[in-house]
């Protein structure tokens, strides 16, 4: 009886150790927070967000979704909510981008005789596509389920970082198959070269040679089946006996079993845009089973960890669900393009090994430098050191860092050189995980016209990335806007990119360097009119460009890049006291500011772009120009609109719907301003680390930091009248101005507002 009490005993003071220190039983990490729950994938994938709904993991190399058309603006992300049959899966997709591209190796299970070509929308009996319905379909991070209605065939997929599993379930069973389509693409190709490699009857690889927005990709797979199959290949829509001993623009492999009802067959699919070998490495290491069901929990636990890392309470329903479908929409891209034994391809085409970092593919730089890289500081800045390595390699290996990048290709799309204040902005945040002497190398290069040692892949591609506006913000006083397309714009974001490599410069000691930058930077000066109140084309003469009206975009051959002169005049986020001066001062620029938010938006001009989308006034929060522009009344003393329209802007532009997006999600851009914003603050000016306050939407808010410390966020009285801040203190100080910086998230602490229902 004594021992048996000894042993009670010290089983009470082991459960209290237990519960001490902290430990976990595994029904409390069970029970734990899941913010997946209010993960809705859907959203994007109507309107133009261009986002897609299937299996990936957090910047995965593998995105496995459902592709619903292929041509069109509207079919960036390879599905669309509005339509109503599939084509198929495919491995490899881009999130909410405005040009197409990816959708490689599509797999379209079938019963019955199978059909070789896609066949169309208006007729999906004509092809292998199959019509379904949106009540069938099943989505949660990592995890896509859909019932093809045709063939009575419930397709399941999730995803590991490099391979994905499907599972198709045939309910009726009998003659059956999977076709594997090379020619599928989400991209006019101009370049394609196909070919496959039958391995056994539970095996079967590929290669996809290809040249659509990335001009020259390289992608292999390997695939194996739970199941034996015949196989049959077709080239150009024929049946051929064996397989070529050439790249064909066009095969087809259809693979045939009987099934009996209800039977599952899977099919593990490992990609690599290295070699076959790459693909099957990654396959055998990521998915070593047969247990669809494990992988799915795995993705489940990968994206529950990263979804972690913010904690929210208080704000409705809907406000949480947009959040962290905005939160995951921020960890999809850039994605890991370095297989599990660090190969990867290079600029160049050549294959390399990394030491020990990640190596990355997809950078919209463009877009992301104003909100999504910014996020990552905070949340994930091991993670932003490999993205800077990654932009830092692909400068070693093609000569210059990318404009936007896209597997191993220079698209030489957008302009400006935006690696700038990715990499700046992370090193002025302490962020040091990268060589910096490169780092710095490489940013006073970008800023150059200068094509010397640059392996440029294209004579088009060297004119996007070394554009003659380039040679005038560098030699000249201005960029003609009759010599040079979107002058204007080019001249602002160069002006932008300079001051940003004048802080490195000042930062690193380097003074002369210092001086001259931060005189380009004030270049913008140029392009006012005082007399219009805009940022304005100029002649090579000197002369304003004729006619004039702020509101007019055509897109394509004008002074502006996706936008108009009421957008474009505000991109002076590194110089606020320069442009309230330039503008006439306080008065006239808050005058001028409202003037933005006020002025109709009904007419924008003929032939207007996609991209002036989410409109307050001539605001247009559908496109990244304007997404720092709320936040200019914080510096001329008037926070409570700022306040105001963050507050309207999360409220009536972004939704919990396919169609909740105001513009192409382009790569986390558009989800990371709401992520920002919704917590109260916003990075204003990426490469100056510091925070613009907003209006806080949550009760509270908890980022999770890498180091362990946590930086919280408190909103006294917040509701849906109470929108304006009142009180705000950091660690119990108050601010009398609403900004903070960077230092103050990483030394933790706690940030509180206190809100009311009448401006302050």
């Amino acid at each position: 009886m004594k021992n048996i009490k000894g042993y009670i005993v010290l089983i009470g003071l082991g459960l209290l150790l237990i519960y001490s220190f902290g430990y976990k039983t595994e029904k409390d990490l069970k029970s734990s927070t899941d913010n997946t729950k209010y993960v809705n994938t859907f959203i994007g994938t109507g309107g133009h967000g261009h986002t897609f709904p299937g299996a990936t993991t957090p910047y995965g190399m593998v995105q496995l979704s459902p592709d619903t058309r292929t041509l069109g603006w509207d079919a960036c992300g390879g599905y669309h909510y509005s339509d109503n049959s599939i084509l198929g899966f495919s491995h490899t997709h881009l999130s909410g981008t405005g040009i197409s591209d990816l959708g490689d190796f599509l797999f379209m299970p079938f019963k019955g005789e199978a059909k070789i070509n896609p066949g169309t929308p208006e007729n999906p009996d004509s092809g292998y596509r199959s019509r379904f319905y949106h009540k069938d379909e099943k989505c949660s991070p990592g995890f896509y389920s859909v019932l093809l209605k045709d063939y009575n065939i419930q397709a399941s997929l999730t995803a590991t970082t490099r391979a994905g599993f499907h599972k198709y379930v045939f309910k009726d069973g009998g003659k059956s198959g999977i076709i594997i389509d090379l020619s599928h693409n989400i991209y006019p190709d101009n370049k394609p070269r196909h070919e496959f490699k039958l391995i056994s009857d539970t095996e079967i690889a590929g290669y996809k040679g290809s040249g659509g927005w990335a001009t020259n990709q390289n992608i292999f797979f390997n695939a194996k089946f739970n199941k034996p199959f015949s196989c049959s290949f077709y080239e150009d829509g024929k049946k051929i006996e064996k397989l070529p001993n050439y790249y064909s623009k066009k095969l087809v492999a259809v693979l045939s079993f009987d099934t009996k009802p209800n039977e599952e067959v899977l099919v593990k699919v490992g990609i690599s845009s290295v070699d076959y070998q790459g693909a099957k490495k990654n396959l055998d290491a990521e998915i070593k089973h047969w247990n669809f069901d494990k992988v799915t929990t795995e993705a489940h636990e990968k994206w529950k960890k990263e979804l972690s890392k913010i904690e929210v309470s208080g704000g409705t329903e809907t406000e949480k669900k947009i959040f962290y479908t905005s939160l995951y929409h921020t960890s999809i891209a850039p994605n890991i393009f370095s297989d599990v034994d660090n190969r990867y391809r290079g600029m160049d085409q050549k294959i390399y090994k990394s030491t020990s970092k990640n190596t990355y593919t997809v950078f919209s730089l463009w877009d992301t430098f104003r909100a999504f890289n910014p996020l990552k500081t905070i949340t994930d800045p091991t993670r932003t050191s490999e993205f800077i390595s990654t932009l830092l390699t692909k400068y070693d290996q093609g000569g210059v860092l990318p404009m936007w990048e896209l597997h191993a290709n220079y698209t030489g799309c957008m302009i400006g050189y935006h690696s700038v204040p990715v990499i700046v902005d992370a090193y002025q945040k302490g962020i040091r995980g990268f060589d910096i002497e490169k780092a710095y190398q490489a940013i006073v290069h970008a800023s150059k016209y200068d094509t010397i040692n640059v392996k440029f892949p294209s004579k088009q591609v060297q004119k996007l990335l070394m554009p003659k506006g380039k040679w005038y913000h560098q030699n000249q006083p201005y960029i003609p806007a009759d010599l040079e397309n979107e002058s204007v714009s080019k001249a602002l974001e160069y002006a932008y990119n300079d001051w940003c490599i004048a802080q490195m410069a000042k930062q690193l000691d380097k003074i002369d360097d210092y001086n001259y930058f931060m005189s380009r930077s004030k270049k913008y000066v140029e392009y006012y009119d005082s007399e219009t109140g805009f940022m304005r084309g100029k002649n090579s003469d000197g002369k304003w460009r004729e006619p004039f009206d702020p509101r007019f975009s055509r897109h394509r051959k004008d002074d502006y890049t996706e936008g108009n002169a009421f957008q474009w005049s505000w991109f002076v986020p590194h110089d606020v006291d320069g442009l309230v001066k330039l503008v006439g001062g306080k008065d006239a620029f808050i005058k001028k500011l409202d003037e933005l938010f006020s002025t109709s938006s009904e007419l924008v001009g003929d032939e207007v772009s996609n991209d002036i989308s989410g409109l307050i006034g001539q605001y247009a929060h559908g496109n990244e120009p304007s997404h720092h522009i709320t936040h200019f009344y914080n510096f001329v003393d008037q926070p409570w609109k700022t306040q105001e329209l963050a507050d309207k802007i999360m409220s009536e532009l972004y939704f919990d719907n396919p169609n909740g997006l105001a513009g192409n999600e382009d790569c986390g851009q558009m989800s990371a301003w709401y992520v920002l914003n919704a917590m109260g603050f916003y990075s204003f000016n990426p490469g100056d680390p510091t925070y613009s306050i907003g209006r806080p939407i949550f009760d509270k808010v908890t980022i999770n930091l890498e180091s362990g410390k946590k930086f919280t966020i408190k909103v006294i009285h917040n509701s849906k009248t109470n929108k304006y801040i009142q009180k705000m203190t950091l660690n119990n100080k108050v601010l009398q101005k609403p900004f903070f910086k960077h230092e103050d998230i990483l030394n933790g602490g706690v940030l509180e507002f206190t809100m009311g229902n009448l401006p302050k």
